[in-house]
Order: structure tokens, then sequence, then C-alpha cells
């Protein structure tokens, strides 16, 4: 709702936010990784900054996943931020004017108008994230180390991802014909999730 208001340096303060999407998904990761490392690293020092104790982030099977899920929802932040500026602005005007004559106020008009407008767009989002989310691979295979590692789909079962997964049988343990099974399933559970989330978020707009 910010960035979709015209203010002085709207402009910049969307390139910044948008910026993480065009960096390149290995930079983006090994910069991460520098700042969850357990010793020196910036989250850590903010930790301690506030009284909290210091996490081993990607060392440790309890916070490893939640430390990628983090990055990548940062990482993918500006996409979502242009399809709901998109969405945001494909709003028809004269519906918040009849709704202001109605005497409507701001959070009415948002949940009356902006919200239920928005269904195609979130609609969209979540299918496509969801589907992304299902495929998550490069982020998982640099900061825990590639195959080479010992973290690698051993000790950090956590960070084990279907894709990370298939990587590793088809082209670490040379099972293609598992690896090809799996990636058969990857296949149909996203098409099933897929048709379920589509059933489930519905939605019907008329003005």
């Amino acid at each position: 709702m910010l960035i979709n208001r015209h203010i002085r340096g709207i402009y910049t303060f969307r390139a910044l936010y948008y910026l993480p999407v065009v960096s390149s998904f290995v930079s983006v990761s090994l910069i991460w990784l520098w700042m969850y490392e357990p010793n020196f690293g910036l989250f850590n020092a903010m930790l301690e900054a506030v009284g909290l104790p210091r996490l081993k982030w990607m060392r440790s099977a309890d916070t490893s996943m939640l430390a990628i899920i983090i990055m990548s929802v940062w990482r993918n932040m500006g996409l979502n931020m242009v399809i709901y500026l998109a969405g945001l602005q494909g709003i028809p005007p004269h519906l918040y004017g009849a709704a202001e004559i109605d005497g409507a106020g701001g959070l009415s008009k948002f949940f009356r108008i902006t919200l239920p407008m928005l269904a195609p767009t979130t609609f969209f989002v979540v299918i496509v994230y969801f589907i992304g989310a299902l495929q998550m691979f490069v982020q998982v295979f640099i900061m825990i180390g590639g195959a080479g590692n010992d973290n690698f789909g051993r000790s950090l079962d956590s960070t084990v991802t279907v894709v990370v997964l298939i990587y590793v049988n088809g082209f670490a343990y040379l099972k293609m014909g598992y690896a090809a099974a799996i990636s058969f399933v990857l296949f149909a559970v996203i098409g099933l999730i897929t048709l379920v989330n589509a059933r489930l978020l519905r939605y019907d707009i008329g003005y």
C-alpha cells in the first residue's frame, strides 16, 4: 500500500526493494551465509546486542531450514511487490470514491475493496510461490556447502528438499532411475497441490 502512493522518492524506494530479485541467487546465498556465520556473523551480533544467545544458524538442524526460508522470503519479496503493485493499480478508482461518499474509512475500504479486489493477484502469488518452494534447490545447495560437504543430505537432513534429494541420488550416488522416479512424483504432487489450491482459492469478483 505504501509503494502505491505518489510520494517523493517512491521510484527509488521501489528500485531498492526490487534489487534483491535481480541479484544472483548464488551471490545472495553466499552473502547471507556469511551473515549467518556463528562466530562473527551479523545476525549473531544483532542477537548479542539485545542480550539474546548466539545461534548456530546453518550448522544446526533446528535453525538451518528457517535460515534458508528467511533468506528466500527476503530475496523474492521484491517480485511480490511488483505483482501486488500491478494489482493495486488495476483497482478502479471509482470504487474508492463511491465508498467515501458512503462514509467508509481507510480500514473499511481496505478490507471491503482492496483486499477482495486483490484476490486474483493473491491466487497467482500463492500458486507460483508454492510451486517454487517445492522446487527449492540453489539456496540450499549453496548454503549447506554442496555435495562435497558432510552436512549435505546427512547431518542436516532438515535442509534436504525434494529437488536436493533428486540431485543427490542422480548425480552424487548415480541412481538415475531412483532420481527420475522422484522427479515424476514431484511433478504429480505439484499438479495435485495446484489443483487443490485452485479449488480453495476460488474467487468471484463483480463490480
